[in-house]
């Protein structure tokens, strides 16, 4: 089954790399291209994340050069990765290719400077986070708890994505900037949260959150992390990730769920789900619990349903 899958660190891995990793096989990469077809990944989301171990002088130019890997690297190298610029594309994807679309985790690297924004989202970026997990100028992340959220230039930043259509990820923010950004967002979804309910983590998101994004319309995406999943257990299964699709369906949102599994982000693995080859075990064990019509929704129809309204709209 054909699988959209929102976030991986697949651009942050490649540009750390001490020697170079091929994109198209290294086993060093839990979201390499093989692991991705042989996961049945039809779309991937390749997120641009400097927030972390880089000085802030060369956070910008860390930016640039994990787009300019996704140019080269992803798409640049094989006629069956797509860059996916506008969302129409999805609709002409062949089978055996690979949608690929960047993102923004955190804008940390703008450092207050529009202009350095609009020069991200030039090269194609879809989707923006605001935040990783601390404070930065444009709002509060998901660790930090001055409660101060989001910021005046974070509503400008704000503007512009609208202007664009360019989606909001409200994955990494504070509760206080989440309930800031939801009535200012023209397009917003978590890309890759789990329900706070089942996992005390400031990472996922409370039920009163999922409910105020189902009330909008907005995707909510699943993350593979294990301790986002479940804190308590050493081991954490295919079993544990779907109490948490369970959990979001009971508040309504069937109809938004996704996934979102990080991978290249994460050390820790869920059993059977130890790199984008193992996708199908999550769909296999989904389709034991759920219609083929629904877990389609959950793998890819959710979210193109979403983008394609975008689509009208822009």
């Amino acid at each position: 089954m054909r699988v959209y899958d929102l976030h991986c660190d697949v651009l942050y891995k490649l540009a750390k790399a001490e020697e170079p990793l091929s994109f198209a096989d290294s086993s060093k990469l839990q979201a390499s291209k093989q692991a991705l077809e042989a996961g049945e990944i039809a779309l991937q989301v390749f997120a641009v994340f400097v927030s972390e171990g880089f000085p802030k002088e060369r956070l910008f130019l860390e930016a640039i050069r994990q787009i300019e890997f996704f140019h080269t690297e992803i798409v640049g190298k094989d006629d069956n990765i797509i860059p996916i610029y506008e969302w129409e594309q999805l609709e002409s994807l062949q089978e055996g290719q690979i949608g690929a679309v960047l993102s923004l985790e955190g804008l940390d690297m703008i450092d207050g400077d529009m202009h350095k924004l609009k020069l991200l989202l030039s090269h194609g970026v879809k989707l923006v986070g605001l935040t990783w997990n601390g404070a930065n100028k444009v709002a509060d992340g998901s660790s930090e708890e001055s409660g101060t959220g989001l910021t005046p230039f974070g509503e400008e930043v704000i503007s512009l994505l609208n202007d664009q259509n360019i989606i909001v990820d409200v994955s990494h923010l504070s509760e206080q900037s989440f309930w800031d950004v939801l009535p200012k967002a023209k397009w917003l979804m978590a890309s890759h949260s789990n329900s706070r309910a089942l996992c005390n983590s400031p990472r996922n998101l409370s039920d009163m959150q999922i409910k105020a994004l189902i009330a909008n319309n907005s995707p909510i995406h699943v993350v593979y992390y294990p301790p986002f999943i479940d804190a308590t257990k050493k081991s954490v299964e295919i079993q544990d990730l779907e109490k948490h699709i369970e959990h979001i369906v009971s508040l309504g949102g069937k109809h938004l769920i996704g996934l979102g599994s990080d991978f290249d982000g994460i050390s820790d693995c869920v059993v059977g789900l130890e790199d984008a080859s193992k996708t199908q075990n999550l769909v296999r064990k989904l389709l034991k619990s759920y219609t083929s019509e629904e877990v389609e929704g959950f793998t890819s129809k959710n979210f193109e349903r979403f983008v394609m309204r975008i689509s009208k709209e822009a």
